[in-house]
């Protein structure tokens, strides 16, 4: 299996934070990919169909938030592609309300029918990833164009609480914006699909999350201390609360595989 990250060509870039490559050949069981809170939208392509959970998926899907842990099971050689975006565009990019995609993601088709229709037919065509990434470039391009502008003060607090997912910094940005804590969480749901809270928790989980991966600890508690958690039982809970397993659960699964 090959799988890396690509950074997004500059006329996306503003919108797309990451894009992530999976190539898998030679498979002989369906291979699955766990998928956990991440705190921003994604647009998913993969070669294959297979099934999101106990559903069948097509090939092209649109996630909004994922707050609860699922699953994509492929089989057979496949290629996967995901498009990371910043945590405020679904509405000015695609026009839908952020809430009504949180846990909740739809075949693109569904969406923009001709478009994406056609997109999908020529990434099933292309002959290299290469040709894919283009692809979708410029279907991304073209949603770019046509957007509304987001909204300054949900694309400020999101930026703010991800680089420091604290209730001390939640509170912090909330003042800044000088808006009521109830006005700021109505703007926020419509636009990310979550309360600011709960973002901030997907963030902090998120950052501690890719600190376990890249192996950045001698103990748990170090993750739990250095991510804002209060101690490493708190941090136990959160992680289980968003993938259904704990931290060690995880490492050795890892290992297995």
């Amino acid at each position: 299996m090959k799988a890396g990250n690509i950074i997004p060509n500059q006329k996306i870039a503003a919108h797309v934070d990451r894009i992530l490559v999976i190539e898998n050949t030679a498979i002989t069981t369906p291979f699955i990919l766990p998928l956990y809170a991440n705190g921003v939208p994604t647009i998913l392509f993969k070669s294959v169909k297979g099934k999101l959970g106990k559903h069948n998926s097509n090939h092209l899907l649109l996630f909004g938030q994922t707050v609860l842990p699922e699953s994509l099971t492929l089989p057979g050689d496949f290629t996967l592609i995901a498009y990371f975006f910043k945590p405020y565009t679904l509405l000015p990019l695609f026009g839908v309300p952020a809430p009504e995609l949180t846990d909740r993601p739809i075949d693109l088709n569904e969406l923009s029918p001709q478009p994406a229709d056609e997109l999908q037919e020529r990434l099933l065509n292309a002959g290299t990833v290469k040709d894919m990434i283009s692809l979708l470039d410029d279907f991304v391009f073209n949603l770019i164009s046509r957007s509304k502008a987001e909204c300054p003060l949900i694309k400020y607090a999101t930026t703010q609480i991800a680089s420091n997912p604290s209730k001390e910094s939640l509170a912090i940005v909330q003042k800044q914006l000088h808006v009521t804590e109830r006005t700021f969480q109505r703007m926020f749901e419509k636009s990310v699909g979550i309360s600011p809270n709960l973002y901030r928790r997907v963030c902090q989980f998120n950052a501690a999350f890719t600190q376990l991966n890249n192996r950045g600890h001698h103990k748990l508690s170090d993750i739990a201390f250095q991510q804002g958690y209060a101690d490493q039982s708190h941090y136990i809970r959160a992680f289980r609360e968003f993938t259904n397993i704990t931290p060690t659960e995880y490492l050795r699964f890892g290992a297995e595989t």
